[in-house]
């Protein structure tokens, strides 16, 4: 046994038992057979497709099988989200202070802000013309820079939307990473179309001269509600989809939770704070937390409560009815 088969079967850990003992040998030698003569390492490609097959094998032995098309459903409703963001702080951002009021801003645009939304609105544009792997890089592109962007602004000392903007963003990439390999045409097409709807409803109903703090004045409102909206959307969603049987909806509805709940982070801040007083950073960073502990959290005691109510295999050895397989 080479370096090369043990680190490959090492990935297969990620797969079951009995069916690593099933299966095991041939995958590893379909993936050996496709490697090159002095390949020391399993590709990334590989062990990504090997840990997402291992994942995918675990949610059906427990009877969790519409967790993953779920989370990619999620994944659409983040990232038209996210590019709709993108659009109103991407306009936004085109109406600095007067000059007379001595608010710093970054040349014609109100922040360095303008770099990460540029980077979304590209990502809504890839999206639309190109496969799913190549926007998987763009939108690992913007999540860099998103999350760059304090460090750079701090060592530039050059204004930046504050960071309970950027988190929100950051959080709905990261679900749009598991944006799905196959979709139809009109699906591509909504992460640009509402980034569009977003810059155009923005020019003509904020349409100001200047925006001056127009981050700080759209937290605990304009952020909450698009959180609201976007839980909405995916209870309407989960509706639907199960009155046909599909439980894809319901598993979108808990994993946007997380997002959701960090779009809110400054509406949940001023409403657990003092009656009375600007919301400080301690209790942004609190309640930060404690979305990003309960979010993931209710998701697991999801997987837990429906893999526990899933019937268990037959064990008396008769073959399945449905596909004649023995238990």
């Amino acid at each position: 046994m080479n370096d090369l088969e043990r680190r490959y079967l090492r990935l297969l850990r990620a797969y079951p038992a009995e069916y690593r003992r099933a299966r095991g040998a041939e995958i590893v030698g379909t993936y050996l057979d496709l490697a090159a003569s002095n390949q020391r390492w399993p590709t990334p490609a590989d062990a990504a497709d090997l840990v997402r097959g291992g994942l995918r094998q675990r949610l059906r032995a427990v009877g969790v099988t519409g967790l993953i098309p779920g989370v990619r459903l999620a994944a659409l409703l983040s990232l038209v989200t996210a590019s709709a963001l993108a659009g109103v702080w991407g306009a936004a951002e085109q109406h600095p202070p007067p000059a007379e009021w001595g608010v710093p801003h970054v040349g014609p645009f109100v922040s360095l802000g303008v770099v990460a939304w540029a980077a979304w609105l590209l990502v809504a544009v890839v999206i639309a013309v190109a496969p799913s792997r190549v926007a998987r890089w763009a939108i690992t592109l913007a999540l860099v820079l998103t999350i760059a962007l304090p460090p750079v602004a701090a060592a530039l000392d050059a204004p930046r939307p504050p960071l309970m903007v950027l988190l929100p963003q950051v959080v709905l990439g990261l679900l749009g990473l598991a944006l799905p390999d196959r979709s139809s045409r009109a699906i591509h097409l909504a992460p640009v179309l509402s980034a569009l709807s977003a810059v155009v409803a923005t020019e003509l109903l904020v349409g100001l001269d200047a925006v001056g703090t127009y981050y700080v004045a759209t937290l605990e409102i304009f952020l909450p509600t698009v959180g609201g909206l976007l839980l909405v959307v995916g209870a309407l969603l989960a509706m639907g989809l199960a009155l046909g049987g599909d439980t894809r909806g319901g598993w979108a509805l808990v994993t946007l939770l997380t997002p959701a709940g960090f779009l809110a982070v400054p509406g949940l801040a001023d409403s657990f704070g003092p009656a009375y007083g600007a919301i400080t950073f301690t209790e942004l960073a609190v309640t930060a937390v404690a979305v990003a502990l309960a979010g993931p959290a209710i998701l697991f005691l999801t997987v837990v409560f429906r893999s526990r109510r899933t019937p268990t295999p037959n064990p008396s050895g008769h073959p399945c009815p449905t596909c004649g397989a023995r238990a």
